[in-house]
């Protein structure tokens, strides 16, 4: 290192010059620095402290943070679900016996996926004492939203039969009876609170 006053050669890490006393530049900081120290000594603050982040929620089912309505919307969609995959439709003739499910119909599919969005939230309803995000619309609008959509589609797909000579079967009337069932508890409500406003 070069002595900025006279130019002799300082020992790095030297405070001052041996040949012009000169401090040195940089050495008052750097040590304090390297130190932990000020210049009076005392140990440097600590960095200010932020806001300690929020604790992540923790999965913890419990099945008594179901309502009643929950349980039946649940259980009802529960079955609808497996009903998709029972025939619906059958017809036979004296050689072949030809049987269709729920999901012949295409957008029976919309219902499937609904369906698996209400069992997926009342699951993570059962988990999480508060849900670790934000819904646009209330607990019952949208399990009564996702049971309408469903009500609607299944009632669509009993009624519309693949071809003359299809009638029912056993998953048909188990797939409509269970999306009855799961609109009911909160469909009743609210049909009763649009009739007494109007």
């Amino acid at each position: 290192m070069i002595c900025s006053q006279c130019g002799s050669d300082v020992a790095a890490g030297s405070a001052a010059c041996p040949n012009c006393g000169a401090q040195q530049p940089g050495f008052g900081t750097q040590g304090a620095q390297a130190s932990g120290f000020g210049d009076r000594g005392a140990p440097a603050p600590p960095p200010p402290p932020g806001p300690a982040p929020a604790p992540a929620p923790q999965f913890n089912f419990d099945a008594k943070r179901w309502t009643r309505n929950d349980r039946i919307v649940g259980g009802a969609t529960l079955l609808l679900l497996i009903s998709l995959f029972l025939p619906w439709f059958s017809a036979s003739d004296l050689f072949v016996s030809v049987s269709v499910n729920g999901l012949w119909h295409g957008w029976e599919y919309i219902t499937l996926i609904v369906a698996l969005a209400i069992l997926v939230y009342l699951l993570l309803c059962a988990g999480f004492q508060e849900l670790p995000f934000k819904l646009p619309f209330s607990h019952d609008q949208l399990l009564l939203a996702g049971t309408g959509i469903n009500f609607l589609l299944v009632l669509l797909g009993f009624l519309i039969r693949p071809a003359a000579g299809f009638g029912w079967t056993f998953g048909a009337f188990i797939g409509l009876i269970a999306a009855v069932v799961a609109v009911v508890p909160l469909g009743l409500p609210f049909m009763r609170a649009r009739t007494g406003r109007s």
